[in-house]
């Protein structure tokens, strides 16, 4: 397989890439489309056309071809990983009947009939009967049932966007079990749908079985490439499309977390804390365990919704001289505000901030909070409290799922845009007291899609020895011992106890506000 190669498509929620791998997980050649990641139509909403991905998609793919046909050539199959959470409405002749709402949007259905008398009771018991509610009223589906339904009884499938890709390449309503996340009416420990007909989840989701799609395992070939795909894209007609696995499940693989002592960190737009583990449980109660690329494995995971998404927050609401003087520079504003996280000391002389930059499925009154402010601290201490509260709601994360697990995580592997910056990888080394691992790309997601190719087309025996050829770290940063004190303190005596503290007067403001609504 030396001279064979693998292209990777990896679809976010900003761009696309194209990517091409060799077998020792060399990245030979990129491109890379950005576009408006949504657009609201009221306030709170978060759409994109689906096509939007596609034929940026399309772009980067016949990009690379032009940039390297050489090596377009030696690609031996295609895999794709994407965003989660994000549905596609398809009709029966697979074109998209509406735009696909968001894993970011805020909209809530009504869901005016109550629960069945039996699940409620059950959900009482557990105490999860709110939870319960707050899912089916974030359901995407029920809200197209109550207020577009003449376009849910025209849907065919009902997709996530790493089914419509490969639907679009292939002509197959067929999807990896590795990408299955989602408000969907799947089994997370059976990796399939769910098998009973009176299951809660198919009227608290809202998805009819019929709508819902094949499933197959990751590594699978889920078909060839159409003669309409080969024309849009440049690939070759028949080549082999392999089942992925979502964003931060390759994500997870391309950091080489094979096994629960080591976590990947995901600095994207949501932060996310995940292991791999033989075993399923759940890390937050009702929360469940996502299936793993790696056959017999789960994927439990803590995420921070909108995680790095502050730092453009920040970035628009606070460094208009910054983005300037980088422009004036030619360099990313993130790179110049990184190069100044070292003016600020550990722990932002007493700022501490939450992230709770929007409401969560077991937090949903809550909201962001900044404490500690002084005279002394400026724009940039805020900006290093930004990243150090993302990693400590991650720590508080992994404790929840080392709770679970009974084991202790050794070393954290690092993965999205905020690991390419040595000060924030040091930050997180001495907040987690344990080594930073950062591999040799960042385009983690798209290695962890290749490996899945090459372990599909039977270049390696298993995942273990794929890694072991593909994955290679370049950078470890080792924790400052008391940088990590200063950081244990602060978290265990200041962090944990702003949100016990404030959950009364969050609820308040959302009573007098009705934001969030809840």
């Amino acid at each position: 397989m030396g001279e064979k190669r693998i292209l990777s498509i990896d679809c976010g929620t900003q761009s696309v890439r194209a990517l091409i791998f060799d077998s020792k997980g060399n990245l030979i050649v990129k491109d890379r489309r950005k576009f408006q990641p949504y657009f609201s139509k009221k306030p709170g909403w978060a759409e994109q056309d689906p096509e939007v991905y596609w034929q940026n998609a399309c772009l980067a793919m016949r990009t690379v071809k032009e940039k390297n046909p050489e090596e377009w050539e030696k690609i031996a199959a295609i895999v794709v990983t994407t965003l989660r959470a994000t549905e596609v409405l398809l009709d029966r002749n697979g074109d998209a009947i509406r735009p696909s709402i968001l894993w970011l949007d805020q909209r809530k259905a009504k869901c005016t009939e109550p629960l069945r008398f039996f699940d409620k009771v059950i959900f009482s018991i557990v105490s999860m009967k709110r939870t319960v509610e707050i899912i089916r009223k974030q359901s995407p589906a029920n809200w197209i049932r109550e207020n577009e339904p003449q376009l849910w009884d025209k849907t065919y499938k009902y997709m996530l966007i790493s089914g419509f890709f490969n639907y679009k390449l292939t002509g197959n309503f067929v999807d990896s079990i590795a990408s299955q996340i989602g408000f969907l009416p799947f089994d997370y420990k059976n990796k399939r749908w769910e098998k009973s007909k009176n299951s809660w989840k198919w009227y608290v989701f809202g998805v009819e079985r019929d709508k819902l799609y094949d499933l197959v395992e990751a590594g699978s070939i889920i078909g060839g490439i159409t003669k309409k795909a080969a024309e849009e894209t440049g690939l070759r007609e028949g080549l082999p499309v392999i089942a992925g696995g979502s964003d931060k499940g390759c994500e997870t693989l391309g950091n080489g977390c094979d096994n629960p002592s080591s976590a990947s960190l995901s600095f994207g737009t949501t932060a996310t804390i995940q292991i791999t583990s033989p075993a399923y449980f759940e890390p937050l109660k009702f929360m469940p365990s996502y299936p793993a690329v790696i056959p017999g494995n789960y994927n439990p995971e803590v995420e921070i919704f909108r995680g790095y998404w502050m730092i453009s927050w920040f970035k628009e609401e606070f460094a208009e001289k910054e983005v300037k003087e980088a422009e004036k520079r030619h360099i990313s504003a993130e790179r110049l505000l990184n190069q100044r996280l070292n003016e600020i000391p550990p722990g932002s002389q007493g700022l501490v901030l939450q992230p709770y930059w929007g409401p969560h499925v077991k937090t949903p009154e809550a909201r962001g909070s900044i404490i500690g402010f002084g005279d002394v601290h400026t724009k940039m201490h805020i900006y290093r409290a930004i990243i150090e509260g993302i990693n400590y709601a991650l720590i508080d994360g992994l404790e929840k799922i080392e709770k679970k697990s009974k084991g202790r995580v050794q070393k954290i592997m690092v993965a999205g845009g905020g690991s390419q910056s040595d000060a924030i990888c040091q930050i997180t080394a001495d907040m987690f007291n344990r080594p930073v691992y950062r591999i040799n790309t960042h385009e983690v997601s798209g290695l962890g899609a290749a490996i899945i190719g090459f372990v599909g087309l039977g270049a390696y025996k298993d995942y273990k020895e794929a890694i072991k050829n593909m994955v290679h770290y370049k950078d470890i940063f080792k924790p400052n011992t008391e940088n990590s004190r200063i950081y244990e303190k602060l978290y265990r005596n200041v962090y944990k106890k702003i949100y016990p503290g404030l959950k009364k007067i969050y609820k308040d403001m959302s009573k007098i506000t009705n934001y969030p609504e809840i």
